[in-house]
């Protein structure tokens, strides 16, 4: 019997989340959205508009006998760059926040502690600012984003922002990869 795991992560687009953690082993399933705001059901354009709170995230379900929460927030913090402060890129706001909404008290742990590892030993100059905050309730993305990338790789942001991360992910992860 097999049991899921989920995280909610959020590295500045959801777009680039979603098409890296779509091709990794473990992963069950990726759903873009918006979490850790004030407001139910946010769109996008509230959410971007940065009135919210909202950052844009992702939720992974993911098997963990494959793939430990250990692993996939490496894959996280290998993707984005956590020393920005609400930034990613050209994409500024608290919408873009590098944040962990850690779903047990075991992920928050394990989160602090990798944080805490790549803080001293990590390819950074600066700090790590990525928040590690509670469980937040996660609100889908409108459907036009889910599948994003898949579905708009030509599209100029794609080719510029997200395929460069895609392609990052791909060799430095070359054994983690779907098959």
């Amino acid at each position: 019997m097999t049991t899921t795991q989920t995280a909610v992560l959020g590295g500045g687009c959801f777009w680039c989340l979603e098409a890296v953690f779509d091709q990794l082993q473990g992963v069950i399933s990726v759903e873009s959205g918006y979490a850790g705001g004030r407001s139910e059901n946010p769109s996008y354009d509230q959410v971007c508009g940065g009135d919210t709170g909202h950052a844009e995230v992702v939720r992974v379900a993911f098997d963990p006998s494959v793939l430990s929460f250990a692993d996939l927030l490496h894959v996280f913090f290998a993707i984005h760059d956590p020393t920005t402060l609400n930034r990613q890129g050209n994409d500024i706001g608290t919408q873009y926040r590098s944040v962990i909404y850690a779903q047990s008290p075991e992920q928050r742990a394990e989160a602090q502690k990798i944080v805490a590892e790549l803080g001293k030993s990590g390819p950074w100059d600066a700090p790590i600012v990525t928040e590690i905050g509670d469980a937040a309730t996660f609100y889908p993305a409108e459907s036009y984003h889910q599948e994003y990338f898949e579905r708009n790789a030509r599209q100029p942001y794609c080719q510029a922002v997200v395929a460069p991360k895609v392609a990052k992910f791909r060799k430095q992860f070359l054994d983690r990869l779907k098959r």
